[in-house]
Parts: C-alpha cells; sequence; structure tokens
C-alpha cells in the first residue's frame, strides 16, 4: 500500500535585516555631518564678523565705475624714486601684505599695489573678470587716486596679461614694464581647459568657504595659505592668514580664474610696444629653458629689455625680495622712456 504523505513546504528564511541597519547607520551618519557643517558655517560666520571688526584695513578705497577697489601706497611725500604700480598674482588673498618685503626693499620708490576685485579689501562686484574690464579698471582707479604718470607697472603671474593689455592701450601712461614670473599667453595657456566652475553653473569653492572649512584647515596648517620665507611680521602674516579665509571662493577671483583661457586669447597677439622697457624676473625653481626662450621670443621686438632668472619658487617676492629689487633699481635707472 502506498502511503502518500502530505509534504509541508519549507518556511522561508527570515529576511535579513541588514540593509536596513547600513541605511540607517548611513542616515544617521548624514545627519550628524549635515549637523557639523550647519555648525561649523554658523561659527565661521560669527568668528569672520568677529575678527573684521578687530582687524584694522589698510590703504584707500578708490570707486571706480564697477564698485571700489583698495589701493595701497607707501606713506611719505620723500620718496624719490619713481612710482611702481604692482599687481599681484591669480588668488592672492591680501595682495598689499603679500608684496610687503618687496615694498620695504622699494624704499625709495613710490610704491602703490591697486587689489583688483574680489582681491584684499576690495568689492566683489558681478562685473565679468575679462582682460578689458580689469584694465580699465586699474586705469580709472589709477586717475582717480591720483597716482602721477607715467608708472612703473609691475604684474606677478597672471598680471603678466594685464600689463601687457595695459601698456597697448594706455600706453602714453606707461614708463616700464616689470614681470615678476609672469604668465606668457602662450598656445598651451590658450587652449588649457578652463579651471572652477563654467560660468552660471555651482560655485563650489563658495559652497566651501561658506562650511567654515577652509578656516579649519588654515588653523590646523598655517602654511597653507601663509606665505614662506622669514620677510613678513607675525602681524602680516596673522592677517595673510585671515584674509585667505574671508577672500576664499569668491565670486570675482572664481570668475577670473574661469576666463583665464578667454584672456590669454585676447592678448596672445599683442606685443609690449618696441621703445618700452621690459625686465622680466623669471624664477629658476619653476621655469624651464624652454619657458625663459619663450619669454625671450615674445620680446625681441622690445629694444631695452632683460630677462633675469632668480633663484626661488613662483612668488619671488616671498623669499627673493632684496635681490629683486636691486634688479629692479639697476634696470630703471637706465631704461625708462
Amino acid at each position: 500500500m502506498i502511503n502518500f504523505r502530505h509534504s509541508r513546504p519549507a518556511s522561508s528564511p527570515p529576511r535579513s535585516r541588514k540593509p536596513r541597519r547600513r541605511l540607517r547607520t548611513l542616515g544617521l551618519t548624514a545627519a550628524i555631518l549635515a549637523g557639523l557643517l550647519l555648525v561649523s558655517a554658523f561659527a565661521n560666520l560669527a568668528m569672520n564678523h568677529v575678527e573684521r571688526s578687530a582687524t584694522a584695513p589698510y590703504g584707500q578705497r578708490v570707486q571706480t565705475s564697477h564698485g571700489a577697489l583698495n589701493v595701497a601706497r607707501t606713506p611719505g611725500n620723500d620718496r624719490t624714486g619713481q612710482t611702481i604700480v604692482l599687481l599681484s598674482g591669480l588668488g592672492t588673498p591680501a595682495p598689499a601684505l603679500d608684496f610687503a618685503p618687496l615694498i620695504r626693499e622699494l624704499g625709495d620708490y613710490d610704491v602703490v599695489v591697486v587689489e583688483g576685485f574680489g582681491y584684499g579689501y576690495s568689492d566683489q562686484p558681478p562685473v565679468e573678470r575679462s582682460v578689458e574690464n580689469i584694465t580699465a579698471e586699474l586705469h580709472e582707479a589709477l586717475a582717480n587716486a591720483h597716482v602721477p604718470r607715467p608708472y612703473v607697472l609691475a604684474g606677478h603671474s597672471i598680471a603678466g596679461f594685464y600689463t601687457l593689455a595695459y601698456a597697448n592701450r594706455y600706453g602714453n601712461d606707461v614708463a616700464a614694464v616689470i614681470g615678476i614670473d609672469p604668465t606668457v599667453p602662450a598656445a598651451r595657456t590658450v587652449h588649457a581647459e578652463e579651471t572652477g566652475v563654467a560660468s552660471g553653473g555651482i560655485n563650489w569653492e563658495g559652497l566651501i568657504a561658506v562650511s567654515g572649512l577652509p578656516r579649519w584647515a588654515a588653523t590646523i596648517a598655517p602654511g597653507l595659505v601663509e606665505p614662506d620665507g622669514t620677510a613678513y611680521t607675525s602681524r602680516e602674516r596673522d592677517q595673510i592668514r585671515k584674509m585667505a579665509i574671508w577672500n576664499f571662493g569668491n565670486p570675482s577671483v572664481v570668475d577670473e580664474t574661469n576666463r583665464i583661457a578667454e584672456n590669454a586669447r585676447k592678448v596672445q597677439g599683442m606685443r609690449y610696444p618696441d621703445d618700452l622697457p621690459v625686465l622680466t624676473l623669471l624664477a629658476s625653481a619653476k621655469e624651464t629653458p624652454a619657458d625663459v626662450a619663450l619669454h625671450e621670443s615674445r620680446l625681441q621686438n622690445v629694444r631695452n629689455h632683460e630677462i633675469v632668472a632668480l633663484p626661488g619658487g613662483h612668488y619671488l617676492h616671498w623669499a627673493h625680495a632684496p635681490a629683486m629689487a636691486s634688479k629692479i633699481k639697476a634696470f630703471l635707472t637706465t631704461n625708462t622712456r
């Protein structure tokens, strides 16, 4: 006799709870991080307000058509040398302080530092950082600050674009040009991909700045924002560190960064006027023989030009201001128009 047994279906194993636990853990972690970022943002905002209130600004705010630019000038009326206008490189948070060692070495000259929009104590207006706007604003600020013409233009890094454009646009106002490891608008610059965010996109650096993360990074590792060398006072270093936090990721500098390739294209075909003396100081630790040859090729038409390589990095004035000042003085003694 066949006995048919009714088999009971096997019970399914209990559903694992691990995925739910992982999701809860991720959610809790995200909530904690969001809370910490919120606390950091509020703390950063409060500390910015306290620091700005307690830190004495330098320079004079000079009005232009697009807003106020901060112009710092060596005090005193006993300067016997020419007027030298210093322009900073891209993203320098406090140009007038950044150039302090060089300014001290150029004691006999009337040194003027014009801080562009987004730099130092200048405004941060929503105006395109095109080479046309930057040079027009500089010209207007120097005129409104009553800086005597002709003056010597000295530009660091990306300011090499602006000294070149300025000398072609306002040639009668310029007695000579000094390049401090200036950027050359060569093909590799023109065709380089733009960094930062596209115009009209999300300013990620600005969001990072609001979060307060740059503040904590600068506090833990001051060397990230403070200049190298021993030529700065403790007060200058402290203020540079603070202003690096205040000005980080501001829209003016972000827009200027995004327009590097665009501005390079505009000045690539330009050359300095034949009769305009040009001194180029290059950082030997950074420039290759090919780079030196590139600088030389762009100055072939200039009758009085000199290229000098100095030991050091891109920010030559941080540690090599005495050597720079010596070269500048010697050049300007016999080479201004």
